[in-house]
């Protein structure tokens, strides 16, 4: 198999053309300003990430609102005030051909308690755990709000020089939460039936496209099911896609889960399905066979081979990947060569099945990857496990 299909250009319906098909899907920085100021340090990660060949670079969230934020050190677009400091972020990550799109994201009732004291969702139900807050429905004012605080977001991205912007509306956040009849439990125009409950995120999309223009590229990463009982199906989210498409979103990238059932990292994913790969490639396909726009899916992609063979079989458009980029930089690139025919990151277990079952140690492991790079170092794919275990937990590593 070819790794030809990997280096195509594709040519997004705006007009505007990828060098490549290949995608860091948004990782989560965390290493913003404590003001939600772009850094130093993400200049020089995404510094790196520019250099390392990837068609589409997303950011992670970048948050609307900094009264509810997803984590500490995150970026935040409400205005105008960190113009100059995207630009900047924007010119590296961009030098070598690679296009920047904005990540745009409100965490709903997914903010934790130590950041967010009066959490806001589409209802009142709140998340499973003693770390956040039970949110409070927001006020129709208040969604009217939120649409033009992201279309603000999306304009923002455009005038920094980044080549579009990206709805989050998968894995939980509030986007997701209206989206999902569990967490939306809604009377008026914004809940209920499906059409309501997509009503948010169509709106949002038409005032980002307004605030734009058309020339402008578009996308939302969307769940293909959120994986628990009464909330989002597969069936739900074909019909909004199909709704996504029918209003010309450029780019419509496909995950799955929330983090109450987190699929997107493969923890809850059949043995047969990680052999597979692509966690979510059979309803990418029947996604296919129902819309225009293109299509990304992020999720499990692994070795060159599969990848070439998902676009030349024309499953997909864009592949998503995550994680390898915390660890090779240049995956793109070497993907591309063909220096490197399998990107899989390192197995990161203790030994100790009650850390190991729960997966606590994925994220941090390579969030401190992202912290290296920031500091202009290079990734350690041997970063003891164990040290990220004592950094967060606070405590020794169990006898």
């Amino acid at each position: 198999m070819s790794n030809n299909a990997l280096s195509q250009s594709f040519k997004l319906p705006t007009g505007v053309t990828v060098k490549n098909r290949i995608a860091k899907s948004a990782l989560s920085e965390g290493i913003a300003e404590a003001n939600g100021r772009p850094s130093e340090a993400l200049f020089n990660l995404y510094d790196q990430w520019g250099q390392g060949g990837a068609g589409i670079l997303f950011t992670g969230n970048v948050m609307v609102d900094k009264a509810h934020l997803v984590n500490a050190n995150v970026m935040i677009a409400e205005d105008e005030a960190f113009l100059a400091d995207y630009t900047t972020m924007t010119n590296k990550a961009q030098a070598s051909g690679s296009h920047l799109w904005m990540q745009i994201n409100h965490p709903g009732r997914q903010s934790p308690k130590y950041l967010d004291q009066a959490p806001v969702s589409a209802s009142n139900v709140g998340m499973p755990s003693s770390l956040y807050i039970q949110p409070r429905p927001l006020t129709e004012d208040e969604i009217y709000d939120l649409i033009e605080r992201y279309g603000t977001a999306a304009l923002i991205a455009k005038k920094s020089g980044m080549k579009g912007a990206q709805i989050h509306g998968a894995h939980g956040y509030l986007v997701s939460q209206f989206l999902s009849p569990l967490t939306n439990l809604r009377k008026d125009k914004w809940g209920g039936s499906l059409e309501n409950r997509a009503r948010f995120v169509l709106e949002i999309y038409r005032n980002m496209r307004k605030k734009v223009g058309a020339d402008f590229p578009l996308g939302i990463k969307i769940n293909s099911a959120d994986f628990q009982r009464g909330a989002f199906t597969e069936e739900e989210s074909m019909e909004v896609i199909q709704m996504l498409d029918a209003e010309g979103m450029d780019l419509i990238e496909v995950s799955g889960g929330t983090y109450e059932r987190a699929a997107m990292v493969g923890t809850q994913q059949k043995e047969s399905t990680k052999k597979r790969e692509a966690y979510f490639i059979d309803f990418i396909v029947k996604v296919r066979e129902k819309v225009k726009s293109p299509l990304m899916l992020t999720g499990g992609f692994r070795t060159a081979e599969t990848m070439a063979k998902a676009i030349e079989n024309k499953e997909l458009d864009f592949v998503g990947l995550g994680r390898p980029f915390c660890v090779f930089p240049n995956v793109a690139k070497d993907l591309i060569s063909g220096a490197m025919t399998d990107c899989t990151v390192p197995d990161l277990l203790t030994g100790v099945d009650k850390i190991d079952m729960t997966g606590m140690l994925q994220t941090p492991w390579h969030q401190f990857q992202l912290v290296r790079m920031g500091k202009g170092l290079p990734p350690d794919p041997n970063m003891d496990v164990w040290y990220v275990y004592e950094k967060v937990t606070g405590r020794k590593r169990p006898v």
